[in-house]
């Protein structure tokens, strides 16, 4: 990993792109949960599974970097295009729980055994609540920018006019939702990875709260990064997550 953090961006980023011609990314579809929803899937096929959840409005290719990582590392990885989004048609009314049900699901049909799951941000939503309604289906979790409830901090407050301005189902659920008690993450007992960034929509204070009640986790702040900035073509939080489950023996 210390080799991985001092070659250059560009040679690391060419050492990705000949991992993505060695596995390119299949694109499928699959019925669950009454929804037909899109998927991408990489990685070589004897590789340990890693479910991959993306945030609002966005898609499979929300995390691609961190989908190319995995895969050159020997994960095979799946990213669904969640209810109403990426290339599923959209919908007139979203809820977490559908989606998080939809995920579980997907694991269910594809025989997925205790994947791992990281999920960015609505991602990280449907991650936690997966574990909260399935105990044990995943081998361990890592959830980015993720929250409780929509009391989640100034910077979220402010976010709330542009989620007004636009007016879409997708984003006016993040006026309502999601409602979990910090008390009802207690149930999570497998390893959890999260992560914020300090310059966070999502406080700081608020992301504590979800990794105090969650057992066996551990949490990261990731200096001088907003809500997607060590995401977004950003192969910070691959690595992360590559020590991660290799620290936990995934």
């Amino acid at each position: 990993m210390n080799f991985i953090r001092k070659i250059p961006g560009y040679i690391y980023f060419a050492a990705l792109s000949i991992a993505c011609r060695k596995y390119p990314q299949e694109g499928r579809f699959i019925e669950v949960n009454e929804q037909r929803l899109f998927y991408a899937v990489r990685g070589p096929k004897d590789g340990k599974p890693v479910v991959i959840l993306h945030g609002n409005g966005g898609s499979h290719r929300s995390m691609l970097t961190q989908a190319k990582q995995l895969a050159r590392a020997g994960y095979r990885v799946y990213s669904p295009d969640s209810r109403g989004q990426g290339a599923n048609p959209p919908l007139d009314e979203y809820h977490y729980a559908d989606m998080a049900e939809d995920t579980w699901q997907f694991i269910q049909a594809l025989h997925l055994e205790k994947p791992a799951v990281y999920g960015w941000s609505d991602g990280g939503i449907l991650a936690l609540m997966l574990e909260m309604n399935h105990p044990g289906t995943s081998s361990l979790i890592a959830i980015s920018g993720a929250n409780l409830t929509p009391d989640c901090g100034e910077g979220f407050e402010e976010f709330k006019t542009w989620i007004l301005e636009q007016g879409t189902p997708i984003v006016m659920m993040m006026l309502r939702e999601p409602d979990i008690k910090p008390e009802e993450l207690e149930v999570i007992q497998c390893p959890a990875l999260i992560t914020v960034g300090s310059h966070e929509m999502i406080s700081v204070e608020h992301t504590r709260k979800i990794a105090d009640h969650i057992r066996n986790s551990e949490m990261t702040v990731v200096h001088g990064a907003d809500h997607g900035s060590y995401i977004k073509r950003n192969p910070r939080m691959g690595r992360m997550l590559l020590s991660f489950f290799h620290k936990n023996g995934y």
